[in-house]
């Protein structure tokens, strides 16, 4: 794949998301939630082809091979959104017990990331 396959690549897949919600949406009754999830896709793709054209980061990020620099650069903006997730997943969870209820399906995402992340430090521990 070369760069410029990735650079386009990126974009592609909000799109593709966008459409995939919006037929799933759609087909569960709420046609609204789903054009505005796909524009609010849209909007992050053409974003992304934008800056594909003038940001050195961007650029940097969808090489083949990034540097040191973009790899590092890379690996944190996928921990910082792990990170988001997870404390978004285990608020989530919390107000659901706090509400009475279950918890389900917070309880299941925030599980995974435990054992996710005990499973990378442990893996990474071994082979770095």
């Amino acid at each position: 794949m070369t760069s410029n396959t990735a650079r386009r690549s990126v974009p592609g897949f909000f799109l593709v998301l966008g459409g995939a919600c919006l037929v799933a949406a759609t087909a569960g009754g709420r046609l609204a939630l789903g054009l505005v999830t796909f524009g609010i896709l849209a909007v992050c793709s053409l974003a992304l082809v934008l800056l594909g054209r003038r940001s050195e980061t961007y650029q940097g990020l969808t090489e083949k091979e990034p540097d040191e620099r973009f790899a590092r650069i890379a690996g944190r903006s996928w921990a910082g959104t792990g990170v988001v997730l997870t404390v978004g997943n285990l608020g989530a969870f919390i107000g659901e017990l706090a509400s009475g209820r279950n918890g389900d399906p917070y309880f299941w995402f925030v599980a995974t990331a435990a054992i996710t992340y005990v499973a990378f430090i442990v893996f990474w521990s071994r082979h770095t």
